[in-house]
C-alpha cells in the first residue's frame, strides 16, 4: 500500500492516445470519465480508497496522482515512501463499449511505474488484456521509488491506451475450436512440480498451480508461474525447490551479498527466448520471518545469469488484495517477482553489510591518561539501509563507540576518541581490525640526568651496603684559587688605605 510517511512524489497524467475503430456499443457508463476512440473505450477512476488517486481534471483528462497536489487526498498525505516497492489495486478502470471482442493494453516510457490488472502487468501488446462487449478492466499501480528521493517527479509521461479487435490478434478466424488450451500439474515429491500445457497458440499466457511447492519446507513456498506470450504448441516445465544450492549453479553470491532462503530450479522442453517472460509467485510462513528477523521488503528473487552471475529482478511484496484475487492462501507473506529468462533462482533476503575500512591515528606515543584519535572509513556494502555500533579498543578493552546509520552504497569517516590509561605498548584496534601499536609513557623534559650517587647504589670498589659512603666535599680545587685570588685583593686594598696620608 501507499505510505503516508515523508515521500518522493508520483503525480503521472494519464492522456490516452487509443488506436481504436470498432463498432458502436450500447454500454451504460454512470458518472463523469474520459473517453477515448469515439466513447468506446471509457476510463473512470475506480470505486473505493485507492480511486481517490485518479480523478479527471479541468480538461476531462484521467490523472494518476499519488502527492500532496492530489485534491482527493488530505493535507497530511505526502506520497510513495522513496527507496521501496509499493502498489495501489484497483486505481482506474477502463470499460470497453463496442459490440466486439477487444485486446486493450497500455503503452508508457516510465520505469518506475507499472500498469497492472489482476496483479500482472497490462503494459505491451504482449500483455494485454481480452474484453467482452460493455466489460471493464480495473487497472492498479506498482511503484518502484528505489534510487529516488524525496520530492523527485516520478511521471508526468503521456500514456496510450491501446486496442485492437480479438480477431485480427489470432490471425486467423478459423481455428480449430476442439484446439483449447489444456494444463496439468504433476507432484512426484514435495519439492517438485510437472508441469504440462498442451495445444497453447502462440503469444497466448499460461498460468501453472503450484498449490505451495516446497522449497524450504512450508518456509518458503512457491504457489504460482506464469509464462507470458509463449510460442505456441505443447509444453513441458518441471520445477524443483531446495533450501541449498544446486550443483549445477552454486550458492548465491552478489555483490549486496544478500542471505540465501531457498532455491528454484527450472528446467524446460521449449525455447526459452521465444518466451516473453515469466511471472513468479511465491510465499513465507511468517513465523518464520518472525523467527528469523526478516522484514517482508528485504526479500527479493535473484536469477542465475548465462555468465555465472546472480541477477536481482524486480520483486515486491503483495497486499491482501493482490493476494486474495488469484486465491492464494491468505496466511501467508505472498511475494511476486518477474523475469524475462529462465535459469536457476534464488529467494534471498537483502541485508546492510557494514564494513571498516581505511584506518589510521593521529598519534604513535602518548602520556598515561591521555587521548588517542582513530579515523576510519565505513562502508555499507549491502542491499539495504542498516546500522552498527563500531568500537575503539586499546589491548582488548573498549574505550570509545559510535553508532553508524548508511544507507545502501555510501560511506562515511568516523572519529573515535578515547583515553589510554595503562603504560606500555598497547594495541589499538577498530572492530577486531588492529590499527597499529600505541606507546603510552611519560614524556621527556629534556633535561640531562644527574651523576648522584644514590645511597643504595655501590660507593667504591670493596664498598658495600654496611660501609660507610664517602662524599665529596663540599669546595673543589677551582673554587680554593677563586678565594686565593679574592683574599690577595683585599689585603692589597687594605695595604693601600693605610698609606694614604691623613
Amino acid at each position: 500500500m501507499v505510505s503516508h510517511r515523508r515521500t518522493a512524489i508520483l503525480a503521472v497524467a494519464l492522456v490516452a492516445a487509443a488506436s481504436l475503430v470498432l463498432t458502436t456499443g450500447a454500454a451504460i457508463v454512470d458518472g463523469p470519465a474520459d473517453t477515448f476512440a469515439e466513447d468506446r473505450l471509457v476510463v473512470q477512476p475506480a470505486e473505493g480508497s485507492n480511486g481517490e488517486y485518479a480523478y479527471l481534471n479541468d480538461d476531462g483528462e484521467i490523472v494518476i496522482d499519488i502527492s500532496a497536489s492530489n485534491p482527493n487526498l488530505g493535507r497530511d498525505f505526502e506520497g510513495v515512501t522513496p527507496d521501496t516497492l509499493a502498489s495501489a489495486e484497483d486505481v482506474f478502470t477502463i470499460t470497453y463499449t463496442a459490440d466486439e471482442s477487444a485486446r486493450v493494453w497500455i503503452d508508457h516510457g516510465s520505469e518506475n511505474v507499472t500498469f497492472v490488472a489482476d496483479s500482472d502487468a497490462i503494459e505491451g501488446k504482449v500483455n494485454n488484456v481480452t474484453l467482452g462487449p460493455n466489460e471493464t478492466v480495473t487497472v492498479g499501480l506498482r511503484i518502484d521509488t528505489r534510487g529516488e528521493v524525496a520530492g523527485t517527479q516520478l511521471g508526468a509521461d503521456e500514456f496510450s491506451i491501446r486496442a485492437e479487435l480479438a480477431e485480427d490478434v489470432s490471425g486467423s478466424s478459423d481455428t480449430d475450436e476442439d484446439d483449447t488450451l489444456s494444463t496439468s500439474v504433476m507432484s512426484p515429491a514435495a519439492n517438485q512440480r510437472e508441469f504440462t500445457a498442451t495445444d497453447t497458440r502462440p503469444g497466448e499466457n499460461v498460468t501453472f498451480d503450484a498449490s505451495g511447492m516446497e522449497m524450504d519446507g512450508e518456509n518458503v513456498t512457491m504457489d504460482q508461474l506464469k509464462l507470458v506470450g509463449v510460442p505456441g504448441g505443447d509444453l513441458q516445465l518441471d520445477a524443483t525447490g531446495s533450501p541449498d544450492a544446486f550443483d549445477g549453479a552454486g550458492a548465491l553470491d552478489a555483490a549486496t551479498r544478500p542471505r540465501s532462503l531457498a532455491y528454484l530450479s527450472l528446467q524446460h522442453s521449449f525455447d526459452s527466448e521465444a518466451v516473453d517472460g515469466m511471472t513468479l509467485r511465491f510465499s513465507a510462513d511468517p513465523a518464520y520471518l518472525d523467527r528469523a528477523g526478516i522484514a517482508a521488503e528485504n526479500v527479493v528473487l535473484y536469477r542465475r545469469t548465462d555468465a555465472g552471475g546472480w541477477e536481482r529482478l524486480p520483486t515486491e511484496p503483495l497486499d491482501e488484495d493482490a493476494v486474495r484475487e488469484p486465491g492464494l492462501p491468505d496466511d501467508r507473506v505472498h511475494f511476486r517477482a518477474h523475469t524475462d529468462d529462465f535459469s536457476t533462482f534464488a529467494v534471498a533476503e537483502e541485508v546492510p553489510r557494514l564494513d571498516v575500512t581505511d584506518t589510521a591515528t593521529d598519534a604513535s606515543t602518548v602520556a598515561p591518561g591521555g587521548s588517542v584519535t582513530v579515523r576510519t572509513t565505513v562502508t555499507n556494502g549491502g542491499g539495504v539501509t542498516g546500522d552498527r555500533t563500531i568500537a575503539l579498543t586499546a589491548d582488548g578493552a573498549t574505550i570509545a563507540t559510535r553508532r553508524v546509520t548508511l544507507d545502501p552504497n555510501a560511506s562515511t569517516t568516523v572519529e573515535l576518541t578515547g583515553q589510554v590509561e595503562t603504560s606500555g605498548e598497547v594495541v589499538l584496534a577498530v572492530d577486531g581490525a588492529e590499527v597499529g601499536t600505541l606507546l603510552v609513557e611519560q614524556p621527556d623534559n629534556g633535561t640531562e640526568p644527574t651523576d648522584e650517587i644514590s645511597g643504595s647504589a655501590t660507593g667504591s670498589e670493596g664498598a658495600t651496603s654496611g660501609d660507610p659512603v664517602l662524599e665529596p666535599g663540599g669546595v673543589g680545587i677551582g673554587d680554593l684559587a677563586g678565594l686565593a685570588v679574592l683574599l690577595a685583593i683585599v689585603i692589597a686594598t687594605v695595604s693601600l688605605v693605610r698609606r694614604m696620608p691623613r
